[in-house]
């Protein structure tokens, strides 16, 4: 193994300063030594850097650990293990001892009725048990090879309805939790895990740079293109952009030269990230997930007293905001109507129009709107975006590419009965175009129910293929195939949907979702995007939509309350948890940060906890 050049190095620290100096430095030293520099310094001082522990030792292989463990030795004459166990404990310590001795099983064949036996144990050392047996998760996780855990993953998500993560998040808690999901993310895909470590040290205020330089330097000659990619499709925006508007100076040009180039200029695809996408999609395909909202029916529902209770928190001086505040978001849709309804019976007065007197602004169009039933709500809304003089195309898009084929049809109906007017031909008249076909086609609810058809759906995806340029052969004139490719995103069910993804990926080694984006343009390819990602993983959809309602200068309060306002009966709770795994902050910390006074409570009780 090759030794540091401890001269040269010394040279350099002497010559350069701060980041810059750090990330060259740690190129000079070979991978082992750089790896052992780190770990030593997240073990020494007052307080160790787990992160830093956790990413090193749930990502590298076994003949990297074996290196590292003899570089550690010939730095430092010290013994990495003793020096990890002196430094950690508990569950967490173990893990990281078995990680580190660097004996993972590297058969590629694997027994099926292993995967099965390691299923059956996971799940009995969790779900089915009254606290946890950790040691089981530690030698499963800690021991079998990447191919047999990767069958594992996909059997425990068929066998238990949820992915493994889930199961480790509700399970597990601290820092053996999060390593133990670190460990899991490398299995599935260690350029993925890296892709996320990398976003993450870069989004939001401040760049953790110890992170970034820790990848960029230990991953630039392993798979750095395939980070790279799977980076722009998770992401929206290449690494080489990311870096290239968080960092500075001589740091930035060396970091972007390492990154080794700018996949927004190209957007080529490469078999790795298609396997990845292949891979989500499949797991998109076989996973069963109870949605779940985060309001439900109060249990001694009483509207008497609620409607009272009302009356005297908007009654003579002031309002009571905290009482409507508590009853609206703490009742379903189907309550807050019986509640109109009393109180009309009562006092002879309409809750909406006092509501509307006493409260404005933000606070006042979250309570109206919870009031609303979601049918009316939601045809208000695309009456809102087609008024005035510009069109709300992303609100239009958000409500038609999202909802079933009852709410559609429940939406048509409230549309007509609330403004004299149906709803296609209010679109009609609004739009244009290939967009206008789309949201014609998605507002009348047509979409089929069924499962999905093998050939039918390889024959879709040769239509996406021709109509994205990417087949070699056309076979048909550009017109026809435009509205053929319209037609399946618009009418097949989403499990054949996921059906014909999975078979573009294989034709073309292209990710349908990152095919459109680049091909296409405007309102139509936002239209198209909606609805992949819809039937991708919609509550993820609108995890995203949230992320981006409230991150940058101002929020947008009317998405971020539309979206509020109709997902809390549906799948709020399953939107929470995507947004805490791909933002790694909470929904809840996130509108605390970006919200304010009684329109912030409401919020947060909608929300309905701190993940």
């Amino acid at each position: 193994m090759a030794k540091p050049a401890q001269d040269l190095i010394a040279d350099l620290k002497y010559e350069l300063t701060g980041k810059f100096e750090r990330l060259i430095v740690g190129l000079m030293r070979p991978p082992a030594y750089c790896d052992a520099k780190e770990i030593k310094d997240a073990i020494s001082g007052i307080g160790t850097d787990e992160k830093c522990l956790i990413e090193i030792l749930a990502s590298r292989t076994n003949e990297q650990m074996h290196q590292l463990v003899a570089a550690y030795k010939d730095a430092y004459e010290r013994d990495l293990e003793a020096d990890i166990i002196g430094d950690t404990s508990g569950h967490f310590q173990k893990m990281l001892v078995v990680l580190l001795q660097g004996t993972r099983e590297e058969d590629d064949v694997v027994s099926e009725d292993l995967v099965q036996q390691d299923v059956q144990d996971l799940y009995e050392a969790g779900e089915l048990k009254w606290g946890t047996d950790e040691a089981q998760f530690i030698y499963i996780l800690g021991n079998r090879s990447k191919q047999h855990l990767r069958l594992v993953f996909d059997e425990y998500l068929k066998t238990t309805g949820k992915p493994i993560e889930a199961s480790i998040r509700g399970e597990l808690s601290g820092d053996f939790e999060k390593l133990m999901l670190a460990v899991v993310k490398c299995i599935r895909s260690t350029p993925e895990y890296f892709a996320e470590r990398l976003f993450k040290a870069m989004k939001g205020l401040g760049t953790r740079d110890n992170t970034l330089i820790r990848i960029m330097v230990s991953r630039s000659e392993l798979d750095m293109l395939d980070i790279r990619e799977i980076f722009r499709t998770k992401y929206e925006k290449s690494l080489y952009s990311m870096i290239k508007n968080d960092t500075s100076g001589e740091y930035k040009k060396t970091l972007l030269k390492l990154s080794g180039g700018d996949d927004d200029a190209a957007g080529q695809f490469f078999p790795e990230a298609a396997q990845v996408a292949y891979q989500m999609w499949e797991l998109s395909a076989v996973a069963r997930v109870e949605l779940k909202g985060t309001v439900r029916p109060a249990n001694d529902f009483n509207p008497d007293a609620d409607a009272k209770a009302l009356r005297k928190a908007m009654k003579g001086l002031g309002t009571d905001e905290d009482t409507i505040i508590d009853i609206i978001t703490h009742r379903s849709n189907v309550q807050r109507q019986q509640i109109r309804q009393t109180f009309k019976s009562h006092f002879g007065r309409d809750l909406m129009t006092d509501l509307k007197s006493e409260i404005s602004g933000d606070l006042a169009r979250l309570i109206l709107g919870l009031m609303m039933p979601p049918a009316h709500y939601d045809a208000k809304q695309l009456k809102k975006a087609m008024e005035g003089a510009g069109t709300d195309e992303k609100a239009l898009i958000e409500i038609l590419a999202t909802r079933t084929n009852a709410e559609i049809r429940a939406i048509n109906e409230a549309y007509k009965e609330d403004y004299h007017k149906s709803l296609e031909d209010a679109l009609s008249s609004d739009t244009s175009g290939h967009f206008r076909r789309i949201l014609i086609s998605l507002a009348t609810g047509h979409r089929e129910e069924g499962g999905e058809n093998l050939d039918q759906a390889r024959e879709d995806a040769q239509v996406a293929a021709e109509i994205l340029e990417i087949a070699d052969t056309p076979s048909g004139d550009k017109t026809s195939l435009e509205t053929r490719f319209m037609t399946i995103l618009c009418t097949r069910s989403y499990p054949h949907l996921r059906r014909v993804f999975q078979e573009f990926i294989k034709m073309t080694n292209y990710d349908v979702e990152h095919t459109i984006k680049k091909e296409m343009s405007g309102d139509v390819r936002d239209a198209f995007v909606a609805i992949v990602q819809s039937v991708k993983n919609k509550p993820l959809f609108f995890a995203d939509k949230l992320y981006k309602s409230m991150k940058g200068a101002g929020t947008d309060e009317k998405t971020l309350t539309r979206i509020m306002v109709s997902r809390s009966e549906i799948d709020l709770l399953n939107i929470r948890r995507e947004f805490i795994e791909k933002y790694d902050k909470s929904l809840h910390q996130a509108i605390e940060g970006d919200t304010s006074g009684d329109f912030l409570k409401a919020l947060l009780a909608l929300c309905g906890g701190e993940d």
